[in-house]
């Protein structure tokens, strides 16, 4: 039985889009793209034309957003819009039946994440949340080790993220602001380091100490470079640390050490060393796909969209849930709020925050 394509609608078309575009092209034998849009309308036609059928909507608001949804028939919509606007149109989505992929964070409070969890259960939509380095193969292989119990117990963790955002990367209406962004490198570039330690680990964290600063970038209000110290719910210490004020994209660097080894991931290549000399090498699979855009947006979008639309076409639930985003972005607020009340943020009841 052949299975019916998704109707998928593309809500911003700016930078990141190029990847999205190179990914459903590539997955036309799943997907219809009825819908690009964007408020700028050449953006939105940009998009479009590359897929047969699709219209272009320059209409962002509530009203021209949920009558573009119906007009198209679209089933699934992924958001690529600035930070603070993530909840907003990912709720209006699900209201209107649709279900909804949005690129990271979640959102840039946690009672926004709350809200579209809510939506979530109240309309019986999927909501998913990109975070394309899980599919990194090594990060797979190492949480697989973990989970087995095969590397042994976690002992600590460290994590190093020095990148190069020039001032002109900041020259746009939403980017180094609070209330837009939702804050500097941390929930922007970092947030894939402390996901994938919270990914690959399986542990949470119980305390963070941290220290915010901007030292460089003085024309943005967020945060140019972060440091912590995590304890995590075994007792071990995540040791972290970002900046965007380097010279150029230095490969990230996230170390895991285990009782039986330690597995170091340098960008998207795994190393393990394990505890009796042998040494495990694992290459990425998806590296060949060299999708347009920023290199270190990494080739590994595609892969996770392409589980996404199998889940959706075969009526299986998302791979992971909001929830599980949700705690990558209550991690990011308690750096965030440690770093403001110059003290420990300690979970109770549950919660860092």
């Amino acid at each position: 039985m052949r299975m019916k394509k998704l109707r998928v609608a593309v809500i911003g078309c700016g930078r990141i889009a190029a990847v999205y575009k190179s990914a459903l092209l590539h997955l036309q034998d799943q997907c219809e793209v009825v819908l690009a849009m964007d408020k700028d309308p050449a953006r939105a036609r940009t998009f479009a034309a590359d897929f047969a059928g699709c219209e272009a909507e320059s209409d962002v608001s509530d009203t021209g957003f949920a009558v573009a949804l119906a007009r198209t028939g679209a089933e699934l919509a992924h958001i690529l819009l600035p930070h603070h606007l993530h909840s907003r149109y990912a709720v209006a989505a699900m209201n209107a039946g649709v279900d909804v992929l949005t690129e990271k964070p979640i959102a840039i409070t946690l009672a926004e994440a709350d809200r579209m969890i809510a939506a979530q259960k109240a309309t019986g939509r999927q909501l998913g949340v990109i975070f394309q380095n899980r599919y990194i193969d090594g990060v797979q292989r190492v949480r697989q080790l973990i989970q087995a119990g095969e590397l042994g117990a976690v002992q600590g963790a460290f994590s190093t993220l020095n990148w190069h955002r020039p001032p002109s990367y900041y020259d746009c209406d939403w980017k180094g602001r609070w209330a837009t962004e939702g804050g500097g490198v941390v929930i922007d570039q970092a947030i894939h380091s402390l996901d994938l330690v919270r990914y690959m680990t399986g542990l949470e964290a119980v305390r963070v100490q941290a220290h915010t600063a901007r030292r460089v970038l003085r024309s943005i209000e967020v945060e140019d470079e972060a440091d912590a110290a995590i304890t995590l719910e075994n007792g071990a210490v995540y040791s972290f640390f970002a900046s965007n004020y380097y010279t150029f994209n230095s490969p990230i660097r996230v170390e895991i050490h285990c009782a039986n080894g330690t597995a170091l991931l340098t960008q998207e290549e795994m190393c393990i060393r394990w505890a009796d000399g042998r040494v495990e090498q694992i290459h990425p699979t998806a590296a060949g796909l060299t999708p347009p855009g920023e290199s270190y947006w990494g080739a590994f979008h595609e892969m996770q969209i392409r589980d996404c639309y199998a889940a959706l076409r075969t009526g299986r639930t998302l791979p992971w849930t909001p929830q599980d985003a949700r705690k990558t972005l209550e991690l990011v607020q308690a750096i965030y709020q440690s770093a403001r009340v110059q003290s420990d943020v300690e979970r109770k009841n549950g919660a860092l925050l």
